[in-house]
């Protein structure tokens, strides 16, 4: 099969698009012949050695695929070959074929194009886990969302929309922002034209931020963690603009809020019962309209590089996709 092979940790131009053998299934797993595969920012910080996990050489990167089964292994009795899936590969993504756990696959609904649902695994689910069981948001609460227009972002102001808080959309551009604005932002700053954090403060009546999703760091979060309510809740989604900011500790103590990592593929391993729960609400909302998944661009397998660094250098709007 082809896939996309990481030899060493260097530059995006390095990564090779090659003939490797086909995974064997095992037991316990399904192999997955995959139409699509979900690009996202940590994908390009994974290649280049940049990201908390480093796996041993060679390996494919890629941890979101939808597809159909061609293989189910030995103690698998919820799956079956032919199956339209979605599913959290870890790696090996990148590839025409992918062996996966079958506690990482689900059904894929009919109505979802393969493309969306490829994409749909990471972004929606890393808002959605870090919405629901990080902050715990509630109905009424104010919720910054910087990055708006990426996948991730725009998941988050979908789901908190849904939640039912006021989304404040923060962004590069006035394009991002329409886009952030169609699906549910309630208030839009660009911050490259206004001062976040005074615009933050007068938006919320000086009371400041309950919750803030913030993926983009450097100077976005430094003025955001300025800008919390009392008993608020900072969540740490990434870095996106390329700096990871050093944090203050009595900001946090002084203005009594709380500031919480969110690492979506943590939670997958040590809740799998959460994760297929907020799964399958995910689903639920998707056949229901509520939520979608904007699609920037599919490219083919081959173009792997090129998908990468457009994500990389953020001038993606939702997601992009592979398609092999």
């Amino acid at each position: 099969m082809k896939a996309i092979v990481c030899e060493s940790f260097g530059p995006l131009e390095e990564l090779q698009f090659k003939d490797v053998a086909d995974p064997e299934v095992k037991k316990g797993h399904v192999v997955v012949n995959v139409e699509a595969a979900g690009v996202n920012f940590p994908d390009g910080l994974l290649v280049q050695g940049l990201y908390q996990m480093q796996p041993d050489f060679p390996f494919i990167p890629g941890n979101e695929v939808a597809g159909t089964i061609s293989e189910v292994g030995e103690g698998v009795s919820h799956l079956k070959e032919g199956q339209r899936v979605i599913a959290l590969s870890n790696l090996g993504g990148y590839a025409e074929k992918a062996l996966i756990p079958a506690t990482h696959v689900m059904p894929l609904p009919d109505p979802i194009h393969v493309n969306e649902g490829a994409a749909l695994v990471t972004a929606h689910a890393t808002a959605h886990h870090a919405l629901k069981q990080r902050a715990k948001l509630q109905p009424g609460e104010t919720l910054v969302v910087t990055g708006a227009a990426g996948g991730t972002g725009l998941a988050a102001v979908q789901i908190g929309k849904i939640m039912g808080a006021k989304v404040i959309a923060v962004c590069s551009t006035e394009e991002k922002l329409a886009l952030a604005k169609e699906y549910g932002a309630d208030v839009l700053i660009n911050y490259k034209e206004k001062d976040l954090k005074e615009t933050l403060k007068e938006v919320t009546g000086g009371k400041g931020v309950d919750v803030v999703y913030e993926c983009v760091g450097g100077d976005t979060f430094h003025a955001c963690s300025r800008s919390m309510a009392w008993e608020g809740r900072l969540l740490v989604v990434g870095f996106a603009g390329g700096e990871i900011p050093k944090f203050p500790v009595n900001l946090a103590l002084v203005k009594g809020y709380s500031v919480m990592g969110v690492f979506w593929g943590s939670f997958t391993q040590h809740d799998p019962k959460g994760f297929a729960e907020n799964m399958q609400e995910l689903l639920t909302w998707y056949v229901q309209g509520k939520v979608k998944v904007v699609v920037d661009e599919a490219l083919p397998l081959e173009q792997a590089t090129k998908a990468m660094a457009k994500v990389m250098n953020r001038e993606v709007k939702g997601k992009m996709v592979l398609v092999p």
